[in-house]
């Protein structure tokens, strides 16, 4: 911000614009009225830098957006007010000062007072630019009456022969049957004689005669008269611009939730895909209707529901929001025919050549934007995709496309996927893990729209509805696509990706009472689950283990009879428990028990490794470690683990940091010896042997545990507490 040093009263003043250079900086109105005023109290000698830069950077963010009310009040100010700014800045001011809405009265009135003559009004040229800013502004006015009310202010004016043209102008424009009295028009007679008929005068003596057709003037008004003309029509062009964009930023807050429609205007800024579809508009609408064009809020809209005369084009439902709305409440099955045609000839047209491909595209935008706003793809949008991915390439526009369908509606997956789906895929792939990370991306969308829809509806109505098939089905048809992804693109992102999909499934189904009474739990595959958990990254090590937590609490809700979603398992389901206990058993064997690859236990599958693989890893191993400190089944352990040792070894240097920083003084009681990592549960008690930290083993593997809590990391420890008994018991 602009700085201004010194006494203005002395002559060692020296003005500096500040350390900031808004030249440019073509959005910080403020900041640039800042640094002119500041110039604007100081002499052009006095200035340490040129002011003009500035007043253009001004003018032109005035030209661009115009000037909102506070802004337009320091404006008024500036050029009003007598101060040390030049005339060609105020002048280049007052031409780009465009108003944003309304022009309140303060701002007129100050105007109004800087006309005239005296040391302290500004120069006839700045007048003379004021005044027709007031006559262009004139329609804006927040109160008309204003200019009525120093009506004599101006009309005493009048002998003022550099601004007469411009005040009889502005008294044109306001003169009413009151403000014709005799004296007025003797004293325009008299001037128009001194200065030899006047064309101003002359006009203005017509505008009288207009309200008295009976007052007799003589001669005076048969001369040549002036015919008060708009000042400059391209200024006035470009304030309806600004005017209208601030009508529209108002109205499309409102359109956007649906009560207002979509006036021509917006659909211009929006471009080859506003222009496609009509806008709306009524005819032949009844003198007892409503039309949409009407409605401009929720409670004109409740109010005149039954009313309202549907629009002649209802195609452009696709594009406004306030139709949208009129055609779910009341709903109409002729016009949705209508639409239907509409959009099958289009397709006609780009089938038979009559229009471009790209016509198809842009309807994709228009009904991309039409599902987001209603959360839903009618059938007659479903059978427009149907024909659209027979000429669609798979790349153009792929992420709308991906995404409008994701608002498909909650039906029977397996004949979604021959009608629809399997097009779709067969389209979209094209041998690249890109494709197939979108076409993951979509099955995660459309399985959360397909959630929301089950949330939203009666719990006694799920039953019968496509859910308890489509679901498991959806689910059953990513676990391939899944495992596809881990072996074409292993790479954390991708693994992360696939996380997302099954947190959603765990997450927002599994874990209602509501779907679980109704929906059958269905786990992902043995391999996926493997080779996700052998994963480089702790991120998604421990998003899995919090996966299958709340897959297990959603088992055990289910076979609870206490539980609300309590019920029969279904024979699907039956099959997958062996399964799942596999799952926590070999990840509690790797993680906690220091018996990976086990199969002797209880479900166990040694994490699907092969026997003979297993033999390798132990040779490999002993030709490493001759000595035999390292045992296979503990190597993938909470303290050795790659993904878990950095955390296991900072907690217990935190222990031994804390121990040392609670020592009083330097003895032979302190700590003597620190661990040098990795932790096993011989180590600790060697350590403690040696006089270093005395921890057991089942203390410190517990305390990595809220250690991977309390950064974040709650997957280990809450399928650990979840499992494990001896934990469960310490935890409650």
């Amino acid at each position: 911000m602009s700085s201004v040093e010194g006494d203005h009263n002395t002559d060692d003043t020296s003005v500096n614009l500040g350390d900031h250079d808004h030249v440019g900086d073509k959005d910080n109105l403020g900041a640039l009225l800042d640094d002119i005023e500041a110039a604007s109290k100081v002499p052009p000698k006095r200035r340490q830098t040129n002011i003009k830069p500035t007043v253009e950077s001004l003018t032109s963010v005035l030209y661009d957006r115009g000037a909102l009310p506070d802004e337009l009040a320091r404006l008024v100010d500036l050029v009003t007010l007598t101060n040390h700014l030049d005339q060609a800045s105020k002048g280049a001011i007052i031409k780009n000062l465009y108003p944003v809405g309304k022009l309140d009265n303060e701002s007129v009135l100050r105007v109004v007072c800087a006309l005239g003559h005296g040391q302290l009004k500004p120069s006839f040229p700045i007048q003379t630019l004021l005044l027709k800013w007031l006559i262009m502004v004139y329609h804006l006015l927040q109160d008309t009456s204003i200019l009525s009310q120093t009506y004599g202010v101006f009309f005493n004016l009048l002998d003022t022969a550099a601004i007469r043209p411009q005040i009889c102008h502005i008294l044109a424009l306001i003169t009413r049957r009151k403000h014709v009295k005799p004296f007025r028009i003797q004293t325009i007679l008299a001037l128009s004689r001194q200065t030899g008929n006047d064309p101003n005068l002359t006009g203005l003596l017509r505008v009288f005669k207009n309200y008295y057709p009976e007052i007799i003037v003589g001669d005076a008004t048969k001369g040549r008269a002036a015919t008060f003309k708009h000042p400059d029509p391209q200024w006035r062009a470009r304030l309806d611009e600004i005017q209208q964009q601030q009508t529209e930023a108002i109205r499309d807050g409102t359109a956007r939730n649906g009560f207002a429609v979509r006036s021509a205007f917006g659909r211009q800024q929006m471009g080859a895909k506003g222009s496609l579809i009509p806008a709306v508009h009524t005819l032949h609408a009844q003198e007892n209707s409503v039309t949409l064009e009407e409605v401009n809020s929720p409670k004109s809209l409740a109010e005149n529901l039954e009313k309202i005369e549907l629009p002649t084009q209802l195609v452009a439902v696709l594009a406004d929001p306030l139709l949208q709305k009129l055609l779910l409440l009341r709903p109409d099955a002729e016009g949705l025919s209508r639409v239907n045609n509409w959009v099958a000839a289009c397709l006609d047209d780009v089938r038979s050549g009559d229009a471009d491909p790209s016509l198809l595209l842009d309807m994709v935008d228009i009904m991309h934007d039409y599902a987001a706003s209603t959360k839903t793809l009618p059938p007659l949008l479903i059978n427009f995709f149907r024909q659209f991915l027979q000429v669609w390439d798979g790349r153009d526009r792929r992420e709308i496309v991906v995404e409008t369908l994701s608002f498909l509606p909650l039906m029977n997956f397996k004949e979604l996927y021959q009608t629809l789906l399997q097009p779709f895929e067969s389209v979209l792939l094209d041998n690249t893990s890109e494709s197939q990370l979108s076409l993951l991306t979509f099955y995660t969308s459309l399985l959360r729209q397909w959630t929301l829809t089950m949330l939203s509806s009666e719990s006694t109505t799920l039953s019968s509805s496509p859910a308890p098939q489509a679901i498991p089905a959806l689910i059953a048809h990513v676990n391939t696509l899944s495992l596809t992804l881990t072996q074409t693109s292993p790479t954390v992102s991708t693994h992360l990706l696939i996380l997302d999909f099954y947190t959603l499934v765990s997450t927002r189904i599994f874990s209602s009472p509501s779907l679980l009474k109704h929906i059958p739990i269905t786990i992902p595959p043995s391999l996926l689950i493997y080779t996700l958990h052998f994963s480089h990254s702790l991120e998604v090590v421990s998003r899995l283990c919090g996966i299958l937590a709340t897959y297990k609490r959603a088992w055990e809700s289910v076979m609870v009879s206490t539980s609300p979603s309590a019920r029969p398992l279904f024979a699907e389901e039956r099959q997958q428990i062996t399964t799942f206990n596999a799952f926590l058993m070999d990840l509690c064997n790797v993680l906690w028990r220091g018996r990976a690859f086990a199969v002797s236990d209880a479900n166990a599958k040694g994490c699907l490794v092969p026997r003979t693989l297993e033999a390798a890893l132990r040779g490999y191993l002993k030709k490493v470690e001759p000595d035999g400190e390292l045992v296979l089944g503990s190597l993938f352990g909470l303290s050795h683990s790659p993904v878990l040792c950095l955390q296991s070894i900072s907690y217990l240097r935190e222990l031994e940091d804390r121990e040392l920083e609670g020592e009083m003084d330097i003895s032979d009681r302190g700590l003597r010896a620190r661990h040098a990592g990795p932790v096993t549960q011989q180590s600790l008690v060697a350590l403690a042997e040696k006089g270093g930290l005395e921890i057991s083993w089942q203390e410190y593997r517990a305390g990595v545990l809220r250690y991977l809590e309390e950064r974040g990391f709650k997957g280990v420890p809450e399928l650990m507490y979840n499992t494990m008994k001896n934990l469960m018991k310490g935890r409650q």
